[in-house]
């Protein structure tokens, strides 16, 4: 029996998209408390999936399935279009399943993450920002990886046809094919960009050389401790390569 043409896969080609997924919330002002909200209820909240910079994802992913708590009406959603946002009001925090369903075409099972509901403030300013009522916003950048992906997912992945579209990441300049690139700089809306990226790298290299210089110093003690307790053991008439019991 001929195989599919539709399965045939792109060897030696891993194609990346990236993409954030997170919550938002807001403590209710008193006064203007929604009024079909129940009375516990102290916040309003929503849970999402976006692109980066709000970048199109709808061409490679179909539809997110959220599951909230089991105290929800219909607590599993469901959404078939962008935007990927389940918005609600509650007053408690909870861990949130987020299942991914990628293209038809992509023959790609669902991809499930987590993500704990932050409803309160914190950090430094914490008292100060709940007091405000400022937004709580905890998010994620993340990237989907497709590893060798059937042809036509890959084209619809890439924007182009298999042939002539560079391959490795799935980027293509010259043919204006759909890329994985994120912002140059960051903005207000989105902290996630090539300058971040630079920072977080130059945060983890002066991380690496702080470990690297208290490494060297603990050996540079450690010699120093056997070096006195050779002094210790010549100066008792013990041999240097015998044990003090």
């Amino acid at each position: 029996m001929p195989s599919n043409p539709g399965n045939k896969r792109v060897r030696g080609v891993s194609v990346y998209r990236p993409f954030i997924f997170g919550s938002e919330a807001q403590l209710f002002d008193p006064e203007k408390k929604p009024a079909n909200c129940p009375p516990d209820h102290t916040h309003q909240w929503r849970i999402f999936v976006k692109g980066v910079d709000d970048q199109d994802i709808s061409y490679w992913l179909k539809k997110v399935q959220f599951k909230l708590h089991e105290t929800y009406a219909q607590n599993v959603r469901t959404i078939e279009t962008p935007p990927f946002v389940v918005e609600e009001t509650g007053w408690g925090e909870f861990e949130i399943q987020i299942k991914l369903y990628f293209a038809p075409e992509s023959n790609e099972k669902p991809q499930t993450l987590w993500h704990s509901l932050k409803l309160h403030p914190y950090g430094p300013d914490a008292e100060g920002m709940k007091e405000r009522r400022e937004v709580v916003v905890s998010q994620n950048y993340e990237e989907v990886i497709f590893n060798e992906p059937v042809e036509p997912f890959y084209e619809t992945l890439t924007g182009g046809g298999v042939n002539g579209v560079s391959r490795g990441k799935g980027k293509n300049s010259k043919t204006g094919a759909r890329t994985a690139d994120i912002p140059v700089g960051d903005s207000p809306k989105n902290p996630y960009s090539r300058v971040t990226e630079n920072k977080e790298l130059d945060r983890m290299a002066e991380a690496t050389k702080t470990v690297e210089q208290m490494t060297m110093a603990e050996k540079e003690r450690l010699v120093e401790r056997e070096k006195r307790l050779a002094e210790l053991r010549e100066s008792e008439g013990v041999p240097a390569n015998t044990k003090r019991k």
